[in-house]
C-alpha cells in the first residue's frame, strides 16, 4: 500500500469495496485517464458511470441513485466537485441527507501545471457550511483506504480531499483513525496543527525547531469537520498553536482550529496558508514559495508566538 499512489489506493480500495457490496457506484466527470479509475469501468460495468465533463450533473445522478439505495463514490478535480458544482452537492445531497462520498483530487499547489483554474484553496471552506457534511484531508496511503471504507459503511455525505499522486506514508496501517487526528510527534511547548501535504512540513518545522531547543506537538487533523474539539482545547491548554494547510487561510482548518480555540480557550495562535492570493501555473516546490507553505514559515512563525 505504501508505495501506491494514491489515486491506485482510490481505484483499489473502491474495487474492494464494490466486490463485497453490490450497491457501491463509481461515478467519474471525463477523468479516468487522470485518475486511473478505467480500471473500475472494466470491474463494475455499469456500476461505473461516466457523466462527461458535467460535474453538476455527476452530483444530481449520485443522488438519484443515493436515493435508490446505491452508494456512489465521486471523483473529479476538486474545483469542479465543490466551486463549479456547489448548489447540486449543497441540495441535492446535503440537503437531501443522501449518502454519498465525494473525493476532490489536486487541492492546492497540487494542481500544479493545471493552473490557477484548477487550483482550490477555497474548497474546505466551501464545504465546511453544508450542515452535517464530513470533510477529510488525507496524507497517507493508509490513511485514505481507511477513511474511504470508513465513508462506505457511515451514513451521509462524506467530501475526502487527496493529491493523485505519491504521498510519502507516514503511518502503518495500524493506526485507529476514528477520532479524527493522529499525533506524530510529541511536544511540550506548543502545537502544529497540518493536514494533507503540510504534514510532511510540520514535522521538518518541528526537526527544526528541536535543534533550537524548542519542542512542539505535531497532529494531523485530517478530519477537519466534524473536528475535534477535545484535542485542540488540550492543545491550548499547552501553549501556542501554528496551523499548516494547503488552502485559503479563511475557511479551512486553521479557521477551524481558530474558532474552538476562541471560544473554549484562547491562546496565541497564527495561520500558515494562502492569504488573498488565486493559483497559478507552477510545479509543486515553486507553489509552495510563493505561498509559504514551507517548514521554515511554519518554525519561524512558531518561534515568534513563543516570544
Amino acid at each position: 500500500m505504501k508505495d501506491l499512489e494514491m489515486r491506485q489506493v482510490y481505484t483499489k480500495t473502491i474495487l474492494a469495496l464494490a466486490e463485497k457490496d453490490p450497491k457501491v457506484v463509481a461515478l467519474e466527470a471525463d477523468l479516468a485517464s487522470s485518475m486511473g479509475t478505467s480500471k473500475l469501468k472494466e470491474q463494475l460495468g455499469k456500476r461505473y458511470i461516466n457523466v462527461g465533463i458535467m460535474e453538476a450533473e455527476e452530483m444530481r445522478a449520485a443522488a438519484g441513485l443515493a436515493v435508490t439505495g446505491f452508494v456512489p463514490f465521486i471523483h473529479t478535480f476538486a474545483p469542479f466537485a465543490t466551486r463549479r458544482s456547489f448548489d447540486q452537492v449543497f441540495l441535492s445531497l446535503g440537503y437531501a441527507k443522501n449518502h454519498a462520498v465525494i473525493v476532490g483530487t489536486d487541492p492546492g499547489v497540487t494542481a500544479e501545471m493545471n493552473g490557477g483554474t484548477h487550483m482550490p484553496f477555497e474548497d474546505i471552506a466551501l464545504m465546511r457550511v453544508i450542515p452535517g457534511n464530513h470533510i477529510y484531508e488525507v496524507s497517507d496511503p493508509y490513511q485514505f483506504k481507511a477513511i474511504l471504507e470508513y465513508a462506505h459503511t457511515a451514513q451521509g455525505l462524506f467530501y475526502i480531499r487527496t493529491i493523485r499522486k505519491q504521498a510519502k506514508a507516514l503511518y502503518t496501517g495500524k493506526e485507529d483513525f476514528s477520532k479524527g487526528y493522529c499525533r506524530l510527534k510529541k511536544g511540550t511547548a506548543g502545537t502544529i496543527f497540518a493536514s494533507g501535504i503540510m504534514v510532511e512540513e510540520a514535522l521538518q518545522a518541528a526537526e527544526d525547531l528541536e535543534k533550537q531547543g524548542i519542542s512542539v506537538q505535531v497532529i494531523d487533523l485530517f478530519r477537519i469537520k466534524p473536528m475535534n474539539e477535545e484535542i485542540v482545547i488540550e492543545a491550548a491548554k499547552l501553549g501556542p498553536i501554528v496551523t499548516a494547510e494547503n488552502h485559503n487561510v479563511i475557511g479551512g482548518l486553521g479557521s477551524g482550529v481558530a474558532q474552538i480555540v476562541a471560544e473554549n480557550h484562547p491562546v496565541k495562535m497564527k495561520r500558515i496558508g494562502v492569504k488573498e492570493q488565486f493559483g497559478q501555473v507552477g510545479k509543486m516546490a515553486y507553489l509552495k514559495e510563493v505561498y509559504g507553505l514551507k517548514a521554515e514559515a511554519i518554525s519561524k512563525t512558531m518561534v515568534e508566538l513563543l516570544k
